[in-house]
């Protein structure tokens, strides 16, 4: 790396929070899955333009409300960029992972893209790199360790903020029994202990359970995830990927627990607010169900639309 050390306050998390520390970001980095998702939504099997122009129209559309955006450099750093869609307020991320996935199938495993070089990025205005993990308690477990902390050293010297997001499944043949909280803060406990910025992590349940019990599944991955005598590591925040639609959305706010206002740097953990609304959740999935169709046949909608400004 040329030049000099990037200082603490570069590097801090201010890069992808608003200025009261709440996370308002925005993930634009689904690649088959995207198309997937096309496809479910209006039949026809889209090319890799279509996916272009929706990120684009994506990020034109959200991130002037969002704190940062999570692209993908497959389809939606250099276009998102080309077109001057990222708004000079929105932090950038960009994906730094290689999926492994079947066309229709959920990713089941990832490795660095090395085509992603962080100093190239930075300078293109990343912010951040970000890292998916599947994580099983299986006999891979040292490598994904040792992936994630490849990885997050690399965005330490490169002067990025390192963005670790771990997906727990069962071990491969053994569903019978398997305990998914469980791993899930083992996950924490061993992928926290390497000092990520952000973890994020899904929601506790998967969501399938009431409002308190959810919430002290949250405050247990708090707990699991930082590493001893870490004190500027928020810890998790959820993940989106994998949720059923009945739930809630979880805004995380550093230093705090149900997002309550702080100014200090958070010494274990990132907080989680939970906003319960029904009506509001049903009707941004039917406006992005209504948004991607539309896109689809080459139509656009307007930023009024989105709602965004109340994220």
């Amino acid at each position: 790396m040329s030049g000099a050390e990037p200082n603490a306050a570069e590097m801090g998390l201010g890069r992808i929070a608003r200025p009261s520390g709440a996370f308002a970001m925005v993930a634009t980095d689904q690649r088959e899955s995207l198309r997937t998702i096309y496809q479910e939504a209006t039949g026809a099997l889209v090319g890799d333009e279509v996916l272009r122009a929706f990120k684009v129209s994506a990020a034109r559309i959200l991130t002037p409300h969002a704190s940062a955006i999570l692209v993908d450099r497959d389809f939606g750093l250099q276009p998102i960029l080309a077109a001057r869609a990222l708004d000079p307020s929105c932090g950038l991320i960009v994906a730094a992972d290689a999926l492994v996935q079947e066309a229709g199938g959920p990713v089941t495993d990832s490795a660095l893209d090395t085509r992603v070089v962080p100093e190239a990025v930075r300078a293109q205005g990343a912010v951040a790199l970000k890292l998916l993990v599947i994580w099983r308690d299986d006999d891979h477990r040292e490598r994904r360790h040792r992936l994630a902390g490849s990885f997050i050293s690399m965005c330490r010297g490169a002067g990025l903020l390192s963005v670790v997001e771990v997906i727990v499944r069962a071990p491969v043949g053994r569903d019978a029994g398997w305990d998914r909280e469980t791993d899930a803060l083992e996950a924490a406990r061993e992928i926290g202990a390497l000092r990520p910025d952000p973890y994020k992590a899904e929601m506790p349940y998967l969501g399938q359970t009431e409002p308190a019990r959810m919430e002290e599944g949250s405050r247990a991955l708090t707990e699991a995830a930082p590493g001893p005598g870490w004190s500027s590591q928020p810890a998790c925040r959820w993940s989106a990927s994998s949720l059923p639609s009945k739930l809630p959305v979880g805004v995380a706010r550093p230093g705090s627990w149900r997002g309550e206002p702080s100014g200090r740097t958070p010494s274990r953990s990132t907080g989680w607010r939970q906003t319960f609304s029904a009506s509001r959740r049903r009707a941004s999935r039917a406006w992005a169900s209504s948004w991607m169709k539309w896109h689809a046949l080459g139509g656009t909608l307007p930023a009024d639309r989105t709602g965004a400004s109340r994220l």
